[in-house]
Formats: C-alpha cells, sequence, structure tokens
C-alpha cells in the first residue's frame, strides 16, 4: 500500500508533511496547482467533494481533513507512540486538543479578524479570550501538550499555533512563542519545512 499526499506547500497539506515526516514512513507527493485551481478539476474532486487539500490516499482509504488525517496516521502506524493507546488516560487528551484545532482556533480567530458578532454560547468556538487561555493552559504542562511526550497532537494543534503565529493571526503569548520554539527544533519538522521551501521554488511559488 503507497501512501500518497495530494500537496501544495502554501496549504494545510504542508503540516500533513510534517506528520508524515515524524512517522517515518514511505509516501508519494503528488503537486495540485491550487493557484490555477487544479483541486477542483473532477479527478480531485472525487476523492473530495469539497474541492479542498488536503487529501491523503492509503492504498483505498481516502482520508481529508487535516486532524482526521494526523489521528487516522497516528493510529495506524504509531500505535502507543504518536498515538496514545486506546486504553492510556492521555488518550483523551490528546483527542480533545486534537480537534480543538480546527473546530475551536481556526473558526475563532476567523471570528475575530473579521468582526463577527456572536453570541459566545451559540458560537460552537465560544469566547475567544478564553479559547487564548484554554490554549496556553494547553501548552504549559511541559514541552508538549502531554507534557514531555510528542504526540500527534503537537502536529494538529501544534501546526495551527505556529502558522498563526507566523501570520500575525494571533496573540503572540509567551507560551505559544516558546512552544512553537520547541517543536521548530524537531528534525522532522525542520525536513518538511525545507521540502515545502523546495517545491515552492520548483514551482516558482512566491509568498
Amino acid at each position: 500500500m503507497t501512501i500518497t499526499l495530494y500537496h501544495h506547500p502554501y496549504s494545510r497539506a504542508a503540516s500533513v508533511l510534517w506528520m508524515l515526516e515524524e512517522l517515518g514512513v514511505a509516501y508519494d507527493l503528488r503537486f495540485v496547482d491550487i493557484m490555477t485551481g487544479a483541486q477542483k478539476q473532477p479527478e480531485i474532486l472525487a476523492l473530495n467533494p469539497m474541492g479542498k487539500l488536503p487529501i491523503l490516499t492509503d492504498g483505498d482509504v481516502v482520508v481529508t481533513e487535516v486532524a482526521a488525517i494526523g489521528l487516522y496516521l497516528a493510529d495506524r502506524y504509531s500505535p502507543g507512540k504518536l498515538a496514545p493507546a486506546l486504553d492510556d488516560p492521555a488518550r483523551g487528551t490528546y483527542l480533545r486538543w486534537s480537534l480543538f484545532a480546527p473546530s475551536v482556533i481556526e473558526p475563532g480567530s476567523m471570528a475575530k479578524a473579521a468582526g463577527w458578532s456572536v453570541k459566545a454560547g451559540q458560537a460552537g468556538w465560544g469566547d475567544y479570550d478564553a479559547m487564548l487561555s484554554a490554549m496556553e493552559r494547553a501548552v504549559s504542562n511541559g514541552d508538549f501538550v502531554l507534557g514531555d511526550r510528542f504526540t500527534m497532537v503537537d502536529a494538529i494543534f501544534g501546526a495551527t499555533l505556529r502558522y498563526m503565529l507566523t501570520f500575525k493571526m494571533i496573540e503572540p503569548r509567551e507560551a505559544f512563542v516558546r512552544y512553537a520554539e520547541r517543536l521548530g527544533a524537531r528534525p522532522a519538522l525542520q525536513r518538511s519545512d525545507a521540502k515545502n521551501n523546495e517545491i515552492a521554488a520548483a514551482h516558482g511559488l512566491g509568498r
């Protein structure tokens, strides 16, 4: 079975590349030119009707959405290591913060930036300041979300936070900055950053 990541370096697929490097498994990259709308072509829509990246195929299995891809990969290729075992009490915390990134951080930050007026009790992401405090708490119990143990939650939650810090989309609290620095020191993340930069250069892409 071959893992293929449908990829563009300026999409969320860049984070999945980091996940694959952390796993140390063999994979193929398939470049999808989102700048020309290639993600809306029939072949891609057959895999993801949303016409968005990332898309990961593993043999006949198709997985989309960054958090879902990360959880799938860790359970399949690193159970008990990058994914806490099913009977590990830490698995609850692992799942909690893995899903917090796409369901709270991303929409909550977008709502703040767009100036949306919503009632915290009616919005799935709740109150923005409470969100930041919750995030700060999540990364203040050790080097990683599960303390001294790096797991796939750090590639899910951490990639979101790291991206937002880079583009000044979130308040650079000291706990966030230090956590991002610890992630940035990981060889797998450095390799994935280098690959994303190489692919961007090869296709003449610029920020």
